[in-house]
């Protein structure tokens, strides 16, 4: 079980029993949330395997018809479920190699764990993904390939086309992930500078039978954009991934190696990604078996089976994190002035996942910026709390999960000089938390399907 590592010290830091009351409530249902997305317990409740027939989401697959089975993939997630695939199906696997986190504690036997590093890609990540397309290409009509994609996939799984360095990819990487474009224009760009995303893995593996176990953190669930659909026909173009970087006006800062493929891409110089219709995706069977909605709904069932009128508001929750931020506080002040949406004592969640356009020079996540923007208008408030996490433990470049704040927040922060205006101007939300005891520890915690955000209204 994954528990918040600070709980009682968050707790204690709120100053009247009714902030105590709505902190701890608070946090239990975000510790709801992140273990209902635990890949193992994913994994074990939506597959089965009865004889020699492995069921999931209503396919079913006789793992001995198949001459070999090999397991590929990789995500923040992918090395618990390639740890649980083993538990389950260990005896019929050939072989495997995935891409899981630098520093992952899992342990697998027949599939190999291949360390490398997210959110920046590298070489080691290139290395393990050249292997994962050797095996794909191996694979015959005979044999099924079992793929494990999550959240971080993209990171973890880098192949740049020819001509692309893993700096140059680096380098575009780290400034969309600045400049405030959200995960399908991050992915995108993506796709169309790799030979693995957009398809590609599954081009690489006809005619082999392909099984892909998702578990998604991109909103809505899109196959093609969760880890840059690898198995999946791309629905963007060359053109498409030009136009986001203009959009954000990285074209002129894009590595020349980059520009030169998109652009070749679009006169047709060289092929587009794999699409519906090509013959590679007629054996590919994409299934999701966790996202956010199955985590907030988590949150919910907690906060209700405390008394709580609850409201699951949204599991779709995008935008800059700093006006979001200033929504969710209006609606946790609405709840106190009229019982609206909710009456008191009321609960909202929303599940989904913000951006932050980085301008300052501090450090902080989406999740501690979006409850500093929302402790801006909470001031003076007793028994509110609003509070934030990301379900994989990390939030942004920090160590830190998320962050929670009341209406006591503001002037306990003052109390030692500290202008919430200013750390939020300087995006440094991170030490604004960590001066004042609250930002939330919960450490990597193998999950990611986005962040969940909890108001709790006494």
């Amino acid at each position: 079980m994954i528990r918040i590592k600070n709980m009682e010290q968050l707790i204690e830091n709120g100053e009247t029993l009714l902030d105590r009351k709505a902190r701890t409530l608070a946090l239990k249902s975000l510790e709801n949330a992140v273990n209902a997305a635990d890949p193992k317990k994913i994994m074990k409740s939506k597959i089965s395997l009865r004889g020699s027939v492995i069921h999931v989401n209503g396919y079913s697959f006789d793992l001995k018809k198949f001459k070999n089975i090999y397991v590929v993939g990789g995500g923040k997630a992918s090395g618990s479920m390639a740890e649980t695939l083993e538990e389950l199906i260990g005896k019929y696997i050939t072989f495997g190699l995935v891409n899981v986190p630098r520093g992952s504690k899992h342990k697998t036997s027949v599939v190999r764990l291949h360390e490398a590093s997210h959110p920046v890609p590298d070489e080691s990540g290139v290395e393990g993904t050249k292997c994962i397309m050797e095996i794909a290409e191996k694979a015959d009509e005979e044999d099924l390939l079992i793929c494990l994609i999550s959240g971080g996939g993209s990171s973890l799984m880098p192949l740049p086309r020819d001509g692309i360095t893993i700096a140059d990819k680096r380098r575009i990487n780290e400034e969309l992930l600045k400049c405030g474009a959200n995960i399908k224009e991050i992915n995108t760009v993506r796709k169309h500078i790799s030979e693995f995303k957009g398809g590609w893995l599954a081009k690489k593996a006809f005619p082999a039978t392909v099984l892909n176990l998702i578990l998604s953190d991109v909103l809505g669930d899109p196959l093609d954009f969760i880890a840059s659909g690898p198995t999946v026909p791309d629905s963007t173009t060359f053109s498409d991934a030009i136009k986001v970087l203009k959009k954000y006006g990285l074209w002129e800062k894009t590595p020349q190696s980059v520009r030169k493929v998109l652009l070749d891409g679009e006169r047709g110089l060289i092929p587009e990604t794999p699409k519906a219709g090509d013959e590679a995706f007629k054996k590919v069977f994409n299934i999701i078996i966790g996202n956010n909605r199955s985590s907030s709904i988590a949150a919910y069932e907690a906060l209700k089976s405390e008394g709580l009128n609850v409201v699951l508001l949204t599991t779709l929750l995008e935008g800059e994190a700093r006006q979001v931020g200033t929504v969710l506080a209006s609606v946790a002040r609405e709840i106190t002035h009229s019982g609206n949406p909710v009456q008191r004592p009321a609960s909202v969640v929303a599940g989904g996942e913000t951006t932050v356009t980085v301008l300052g020079n501090g450090l902080g996540g989406r999740n501690q910026e979006l409850v500093l923007s929302a402790a801006l208008k909470l001031r003076s408030l007793d028994g509110v709390v609003v509070v934030s996490i990301s379900t994989d433990g990390v939030d942004g470049p920090t160590d830190a999960a998320g962050a929670l704040a009341d209406g006591k927040t503001l002037a306990k922060a003052e109390k030692i000089g500290l202008e919430a205006e200013e750390y939020l101007a300087e995006n440094d939300s991170y030490h604004f938390f960590s001066n004042i005891g609250d930002l939330i520890f919960t450490g990597p915690t193998g999950a990611n399907v986005n962040d969940i955000t909890v108001i709790v209204v006494l």
